[in-house]
């Protein structure tokens, strides 16, 4: 447990005052995040990190993650592009390189978008409100932290027993009603929107994506049979266990700004 609180503390130590600051430095320490991320899921699909398939999508994460540098560079959205040719780069290059299979093709072609995407999210959203980014990150925070509490008093009816045994229907109620609570007090300090109601309820639905972004993660490790995703944070696993919630949730929010 001692481990587990001191690789906590140290994060936070390293991204608070990069979060507070924003810029490059933030889109620099969000991209490197994202790189491990995607590689403990190259490393699942038992694909070398120092192969090429995983250098191409790696660079490309972290590119996206520098979002705002490329698209200064390039004057405009480069990525959907990018996304596409890495695709077609790879399957050529799967036709001279027969250990390569079209399934782990197509695996870590979506777990780029997928993480990529969330980042790119997470970037534009700090740059667009601080007050706000810092709302979702604390009720994603809230929801872990009040379904793993409500859930180890009186869980009982599992909520997705083939997949993540130790989650239950009442500690997903805990954690949502976690968040509400914490919205409330946030949000009458700080509001995002006219609306005071609509606002609470808005992050209480993103507490239930949040909830199944960390499902989605637990099918991928029972799917690839590992108990964790990596190893690089002592007693928290890998990074992809840390981010699950928020990932679902950054890429929701990217989708909801796009309709807009």
């Amino acid at each position: 447990m001692s481990k587990r609180i001191l690789t906590a503390l140290i994060a936070l130590v390293l991204f608070i005052p990069l979060f507070i600051f924003g810029s490059w430095p933030l889109e620099l320490l969000v991209g490197l995040v994202a790189l491990f991320a995607l590689m403990e899921f190259v490393q699942m699909e038992k694909i070398s990190i120092r192969s090429f398939p995983a250098i191409l999508s790696g660079l490309i994460v972290l590119s996206m993650a520098l979002s705002p540098r490329v698209n200064e560079l390039f004057s405009g959205d480069i990525f959907t592009p990018v996304i596409i040719l890495q695709g077609l780069i790879l399957l050529v290059y799967s036709v001279w390189n027969p250990d390569l299979k079209i399934r782990q093709i197509g695996s870590v072609l979506l777990m780029t978008v997928y993480i990529g995407v969330g980042t790119v999210s997470f970037v534009s959203l700090r740059q667009y409100s601080l007050t706000f980014v810092l709302l979702v990150l604390l009720v994603i925070w809230a929801t872990d932290t009040g379904a793993y509490l409500i859930g180890g008093k009186i869980g009982k009816t599992k909520l997705a027993p083939s997949i993540s045994p130790n989650k239950t229907i009442e500690g997903s109620a805990g954690g949502t009603i976690a968040s509400a609570i914490v919205s409330a007090i946030y949000l009458n300090y700080f509001p995002i929107a006219d609306s005071y109601i609509l606002s609470i309820l808005f992050m209480m639905v993103l507490s239930v994506v949040g909830q199944l972004g960390d499902l989605v993660e637990s099918k991928i490790k029972r799917e690839y049979g590992v108990k964790d995703s990596g190893k690089i944070l002592p007693g928290h696993g890998g990074i992809l266990d840390r981010i699950d919630s928020l990932l679902l949730v950054l890429n929701v929010l990217f989708v909801i700004g796009l309709l807009r």
